[in-house]
């Protein structure tokens, strides 16, 4: 370097102003992080549920092994961006900030982390992309004067700088908070490939070409958890939470798990720490009063959820508030777009559009929608005041109309016999079947949706038509709670016929889940107001009920009495369906009794019935009680061939439960016949079968009879067990008579196992059951059982 030439070095960091000429001048920059550049907002004392959340993020905030530049994947796209999206509430900032802290911990961004509230949903607040800009220039160190007015000359000169910290080995992470829009966001997003940023937003920012993460609210026990913890750090040693647990899991329960509400309620209980969580919890249980309970100052979940509304157009917002008239969990889309009168695409546009700023959710299977319990309470809320103005009336009637309507095409379809006429609504029986299931409790809460709102006739028809379906998917609950309604609705109505049938329903649907006596005293109600008004089909379906109850309370010969007087109504009105239905059931009770030959006759005729009025799935029916009758009469062979033929109509037609009816008649025909490990197998499919179709006391009949097979082969160990599990589910369905039968049975496996200790106390535990139901034989054959095993025991 020459005489009187100058000479500068800057070293040691990045300098964006003007620079002091001088000779032999050195200028160093510290290599801390400037304080602008380590502005994160404080995190929360307490941060919990988010686990899985907090390592997605990490991950994707995670630097390249040593060496390795950004993948192809971020060179392509330019920019590493996760976009966090969520209901108001839910706690995406507090994430980010979470995320945010451990990465700058960890290392990761050399070159500190900026933070920005866009405030994007407050419009008061909200920032414009230039103004966020220019705060980010400031605290990268440029000087005022030198930042432009122009918005685009600031997102040159903002990209500019991150690159020039990134070449420095000083990757800053951009924390982006409440954005509204892509817009709003995009301009300040890192172009570097190397700087990351983090959005969050309460709508799904898909258009960010980032990682989307959609927050969820916090499962009960989170909730639990941080409504404690967050009353802790309040005040040490607050144990509320834990001394009543009950009450807590009622407040997490009533908050949805939402954050923000759980914070407003452990700030509440803060405050007064005589407030009992007892109490609170009755609070927020009153629908009408809980968003205002969720407020605390200024902070309320009513206020967070009215600026996501406040910028819904005016159409959506109408949908928003149509929603709620929805009685069920959740909504499809057609049904949606049958309750607003609009075109379904039209209608699925609105929905994304509300999923879009998580005013609704996307519910299982694609095309449904559902809302957050709070959310819901809000809309419903808005649709109140607005009820008139929005045509709500008229939209309930619509939405009965198409459930009721579509219910109807897939019962039709449903009870279809080949070449009739069916509903046009769906490709087939499956078809009908998927929709019914996908709406069974949207179609459940519109029966009680229709008879609270008046309209009885509505109700009554719509439970009329599921009363197939339920009984095919052994919904007994549902079908005994929408029968009720149907039978309240058909009285105010004074339409007698349906009053009929309803009872007739009651009685069967009483009779599936074991109330006995109940559904004999509904089925004789039936029967005889079916009497009185001269209605010989339902008199003749009540007579049937009435069989199957008396059947299942074990009161065989009065069973035989209801099932010959419906085999000669339906004689006598022609009805040639139900006469094998007649024959069927009366094959079932004969064999009860051991009058075996008589009871195969009965289904012989039954099977011959069904297969001429082309009705497979009640001719897999007629087969099993042919099945059952044979192995009575101990014709094993036969029974075997009509139990696999039982199971090839029930799995061409997809009667589940009746495949496993014959699975379980086939083991005991196997079974007859030496052939144990073969029942094994069919015993076993036939369990798992029940299991499925939640036929608990078929499940432990199978699993009894597998036991027994078991010890034929003497496999102990698996036949202890069967039993066990047997007698467990009597003693859950309140069946004494087979528990006591399991545990006798039991009592033989133990004994096979010199386990006699554990042998004569089952055999005591099943002779007290026998003793006080009255069943004195099976109690003596229980007390010799055990003077037998003692026997042993002593030898």
């Amino acid at each position: 370097m020459g005489k009187g030439q100058t000479r500068n070095e800057i070293t040691g960091g990045i300098f964006f102003s003007a620079v002091i000429q001088g000779r032999d001048i050195t200028v160093q920059l510290p290599s801390e992080i400037t304080p602008a550049l380590s502005g994160l907002p404080s995190s929360a004392p307490v941060f919990t549920g988010r686990d899985t959340e907090l390592h997605t993020l990490l991950d994707s905030l995670a630097p390249p092994p040593a060496g390795d530049g950004p993948t192809a994947a971020e060179a392509a796209s330019g920019v590493v961006v996760t976009a966090i999206g969520g209901l108001a509430g839910v706690g995406k900032t507090e994430l980010a900030v979470q995320v945010a802290r451990t990465a700058l911990d960890r290392g990761w961004f050399p070159g500190g982390a900026m933070f920005v509230d866009l405030f994007g949903y407050d419009p008061a607040r909200s920032l414009e992309p230039g103004q966020a800009l220019g705060g980010f220039l400031r605290a990268l160190g440029i000087p005022g004067e030198h930042i432009p007015s122009e918005v685009q000359d600031r997102v040159r000169l903002y990209a500019s700088v991150l690159a020039a910290y990134a070449e420095e080995r000083r990757q800053i992470l951009v924390v982006i908070d409440n954005a509204s829009s892509h817009e709003q966001a995009k301009l300040l997003l890192p172009t570097d490939g190397a700087c990351k940023a983090i959005v969050t937003s309460r709508h799904t920012l898909g258009l960010l070409k980032g990682h989307l993460l959609e927050l969820d609210v916090l499962t009960p026990d989170a909730s639990g958890v941080m409504l404690d913890q967050a009353l802790r750090v309040a005040r040490t040693g607050d144990t509320r939470v834990t001394d009543y647990p009950d009450d807590a899991a009622a407040i997490a329960r009533l908050c949805g798990g939402l954050p923000l509400a759980l914070q407003i309620i452990a700030a509440l209980l803060a405050e007064d720490p005589a407030r009992p969580l007892a109490a609170i919890a009755a609070d927020l249980r009153d629908e009408h009063a809980r968003l205002d309970e969720m407020s605390y100052g200024d902070i309320a979940v009513r206020a967070a959820f009215d600026l996501s509304y406040q910028r819904l157009d005016p159409g959506h917002a109408w949908l928003f508030r149509m929603l709620p008239v929805n009685p069920g969990p959740d909504i499809s889309t057609r049904a949606a777009a049958a309750l607003t009168a609009q075109e379904q695409a039209t209608t699925r546009r609105g929905l994304e559009a509300l999923a879009r700023v998580h005013l609704i959710e996307r519910a299982s299977g694609y095309g449904r929608w559902r809302m957050h319990d709070l959310v819901r309470l809000y809309a419903r809320q808005l649709s109140d005041t607005q009820a008139g103005a929005d045509g709500r009336d008229q939209a309930v009637t619509r939405l009965l109309s198409w459930y009721l309507d579509t219910a109807t095409a897939a019962a039709k379809r449903l009870k279809a016999l080949p070449d009739t006429a069916v509903p046009p609504e769906f490709v087939g029986r499956e078809d009908a079947l998927a929709w019914l299931d996908a709406e069974r409790l949207a179609l459940i809460a519109a029966v009680s949706l229709a008879a609270a709102d008046g309209r009885d006739q509505a109700a009554m028809d719509l439970a009329g038509c599921l009363a197939d379906y339920l009984e095919w998917r052994r919904r007994f609950d549902d079908w005994v709670a929408t029968t009720m309604i149907r039978l309240a609705a058909a009285r105010r109505l004074g339409d007698q016929p349906d009053e009929a049938l309803a009872l007739c329903d009651l009685g069967l649907a009483l009779t599936y889940l074991r109330r006995f006596e109940e559904a004999i005293t509904a089925c004789h109600a039936a029967a005889t107001f079916c009497r009185e008004t001269s209605n010989r089909h339902s008199e003749g379906t009540a007579l049937n009920n009435l069989g199957s109850a008396l059947r299942r309370a074990r009161r065989f010969e009065e069973a035989i009495t209801a099932y010959q007087a419906y085999l000669s109504i339906c004689r006598e009105t022609g009805n040639r369906h139900g006469e094998g239905m007649a024959q069927g059931n009366l094959g079932n009770a004969l064999d009860d009794v051991r009058r075996f030959e008589e009871a195969i006759t009965a289904c012989q005729e039954a099977a011959a019935i069904f297969r001429e009025t082309r009705d497979r799935q009640h001719e897999g029916m007629a087969r099993n009680a042919l099945g059952i009758a044979l192995l009575g009469a101990q014709r094993f062979e036969e029974a075997i061939t009509a139990h696999r033929d039982a199971v090839l109509i029930s799995q061409e037609t997809d009667d589940q439960h009746s495949e496993g009816v014959a699975l379980h008649g086939l083991g005991r025909a196997l079974a007859g016949v030496q052939r144990f490990e073969e029942a094994i197998t069919a015993y076993q499919d036939a369990a798992a079968i029940f299991r499925e179709t939640r036929d608990q006391h078929s499940e432990g009949m199978a699993l009894d009879t597998l036991g027994d097979a078991l010890v034929e082969v003497q496999r102990f160990e698996e036949a202890i067990t069967a039993y066990q599990d047997a007698a467990a589910i009597f003693r859950e369905t309140r069946d004494q008579r087979d528990e006591g039968m399991a545990l006798d049975d039991l009592g033989t496996a133990l004994a096979g196992m010199r386990r006699f200790k554990e042998a004569i106390t089952a055999y005591q535990d099943a002779a007290a059951i026998f003793r006080d139901t009255g069943d004195q034989r099976s109690e003596q054959d229980a007390l010799e059982h055990i003077a037998r095993t003692q026997a042993a025991q002593d030898a």
